[in-house]
């Protein structure tokens, strides 16, 4: 696909709606450079979980924040976390980093950090930037905004059988409770809520594939870019 320019496209929406999957069929579309912001959170939970921080600690946040080396690379298609030399692609996706991750993303130590990372990213334009304030706080001038949503009870059955295919022993109930669990704090935490940007594009995922929402997604990008 041709653009007129280098654009930043936003993407954010809760757990399991398919962010991070049709995230990255746009960048391979569109020759884009992929960006998981929460990733990036993923990966301060996963030291902060390590080092035994306790999330109150604003000072110890910011400590760390100045110190980790977080890297992406793209292998066969898939997106590679690098946390201090070391690949921590599957480890930041287990429920406990994942309910970790939400509390550390609503300290604004951390979010100050890391959103100075992800503007500077982005700034050139050619970017597919994926998370939950996107187009609400990082990128809120960001050529097109999308907000992906999709049933609890169908991003449970996603998210259950994503760790399944991994090997994981989880419950499917269990599952779907932690991904709304999740999804109810980022909603209601003061700094930097999960919600949709009033110029975001709404696109309900629940009865649509992944390929469905990518040619939905890119059409419209064509239309509009």
């Amino acid at each position: 696909m041709q653009m007129k320019k280098r654009l930043v496209i936003a993407i954010d929406g809760p757990s399991a709606v398919g962010k991070s999957t049709v995230s990255k069929m746009l960048a391979n579309s569109l020759d884009y450079t992929y960006v998981d912001t929460g990733a990036m959170y993923r990966a301060v939970a996963l030291r902060v979980e390590e080092e035994g921080i306790d999330t109150d600690d604003e000072a110890s946040l910011a400590r760390l924040c100045a110190e980790v080396d977080i890297l992406f690379s793209m292998e066969n298609g898939r997106l590679k976390v690098m946390l201090d030399g070391r690949d921590v692609t599957e480890a930041i996706r287990s429920p406990s980093i994942s309910l970790l991750a939400s509390s550390v993303s609503a300290k604004m130590a951390v979010r100050d950090a890391l959103l100075k990372f992800q503007r500077r990213i982005g700034k050139n334009g050619g970017v597919i930037v994926e998370g939950r304030d996107i187009g609400t706080v990082v990128f809120p001038d960001a050529d097109i905004k999308f907000y992906l949503d999709a049933l609890p009870e169908e991003r449970g059955k996603r998210r259950y059988k994503e760790l399944i295919e991994k090997g994981e022993n989880v419950d499917l109930k269990e599952v779907t409770r932690e991904t709304v669990l999740r999804d109810r704090s980022d909603s209601t935490r003061e700094y930097a809520p999960l919600k949709a940007a009033v110029d975001a594009i709404d696109i309900d995922s629940t009865h649509m594939s992944v390929q469905e929402l990518a040619d939905k997604m890119l059409k419209i990008i064509g239309e509009l870019g």
